[in-house]
């Protein structure tokens, strides 16, 4: 079959690689009729590709229909439309029980000290051959696929993978109340997500990006819009929300940018220089001293009110990141991180999505839709924020 494989630093390219087969009884293999890239593919296409092997295949946002079951699956049978979540639970082990299904215990990479087993995600989260493939294989086929109706466009359910239920726990973590203030940094597939999320539950939006079509999509939502070019420092940013807020911050603050943040040049050299580095060198270095570009994570710290909540969902992955603790104490702040437990959410998801009404934009979020083959070209235009795009979808 083709797939998309990581080959080098910016460097993906599609390859024939061996059709994926059941190896487990609870395993499923589906074909894929769409999958995505995710802004937390472009780590891999950059910060993270020590962690990756020449021929990995990549993606973690797939759906299609189902090719083939094992004998323990139950729920999905052959020709069923499925969505996949990009987390593998197994949904009977004491966290899963708990609805914690990023951490499930069946498929924790105990060897890496990491939570559940991710599709596409390198070898901290198993080296399980991702979906930006004709085909791909399922494991825990028992719990994990999402069956969806058919009808409707694959862009109505396809984000149900990541993006929607990511933005959507992001939003539920910062518990806020109807007309509260929800500030977004990081108007990207899933701030825009978490922002229309937020004014559908009544909430003031204010969102924050740099790229000028984002900034402009968002306000087409209803979104007050903070430009952060207009600003020179992380405190400059922050005073911004604060002056839309008499001077006291946000109720709440999604922060959905991550490691990569414009605006910590510093952590900037440290990560792109350990890049460089042969494999052997920079795996200890990023695992044990690793830095974030914290620039979007101190914006939303610093831009919450008193008392109020920063939801993360941004993909951080270092070791000695220096935070504002004193700040965060003082100010009585509540932090929130972690993996999106994409199962938790998706009866609340589907209820919305199969209303009449496209009603959070979904089929219209995707810029681009191409070919698997321009998958390369794609990666770099995403990650480049070119012509405009915002999420890219592939059809193999």
């Amino acid at each position: 079959m083709k797939a998309l494989t990581w080959q080098g630093r910016r460097d993906v390219s599609v390859r024939d690689v061996p059709d994926p087969r059941i190896e487990q009884p609870t395993d499923a293999v589906i074909k894929v009729t769409s999958t995505a890239i995710c802004g937390s593919d472009l780590h891999l296409y950059e910060v993270l590709g020590p962690f990756l092997t020449p021929g990995d295949v990549l993606g973690h946002e797939a759906m299609g229909i189902v090719e083939e079951v094992g004998s323990d699956v139950r729920g999905i049978t052959v020709g069923d439309r499925v969505v996949i979540p990009f987390n593998i639970s197994c949904g009977s082990c004491w966290m899963c029980r708990r609805g914690f299904y990023a951490q499930c215990e069946t498929t924790q990479v105990r060897q890496q000290g990491k939570g559940a087993a991710l599709f596409g995600y390198t070898s901290l989260y198993g080296s399980v051959p991702g979906g930006q493939a004709e085909y791909l294989r399922v494991p825990q086929a028992h719990f994990g696929p999402i069956p969806v109706p058919d009808g409707a466009p694959d862009e109505r359910f396809l984000f149900l993978s990541d993006i929607l239920p990511t933005a959507w726990q992001g939003v539920q973590y910062a518990e806020l109340d109807e007309g509260q203030t929800l500030a977004v940094v990081g108007l990207g597939p899933v701030g825009q997500l978490a922002a229309r999320i937020g004014r559908r539950a009544g909430l003031r939006v204010i969102g924050l990006d740099r790229v000028p079509e984002r900034l402009a999509l968002a306000r087409s939502w209803g979104v007050e819009d903070i430009d952060i070019d207009q600003f020179g420092s992380v405190d400059e940013t922050a005073d911004a929300i604060l002056s839309l807020t008499s001077g006291r911050g946000a109720d709440g603050v999604v922060e959905a940018v991550g490691m990569e943040a414009h605006g910590s040049p510093v952590a900037e050299a440290a990560i792109r220089g350990a890049g460089l580095l042969p494999d052997v060198v920079a795996k200890p270095l990023i695992e044990h001293v690793a830095v974030d570009r914290l620039a979007a994570l101190l914006v939303a710290i610093k831009g919450v009110r008193r008392g109020g909540t920063v939801s993360a969902l941004g993909v951080y992955g270092g070791k000695v990141d220096p935070l504002p603790l004193m700040e965060v104490v003082d100010r009585g702040i509540g932090l929130r991180f972690g993996q999106c437990h994409v199962r938790r959410w998706t009866d609340d998801l589907l209820a919305i999505l199969s209303e009449d009404d496209d009603v959070l934009g979904v089929e219209s979020l995707p810029t681009h839709t191409l070919p698997l083959e321009q998958a390369p070209a794609a990666y770099e235009m995403f990650q480049k924020k070119r012509d405009g795009c915002v999420k890219v979808v592939l059809k193999p």
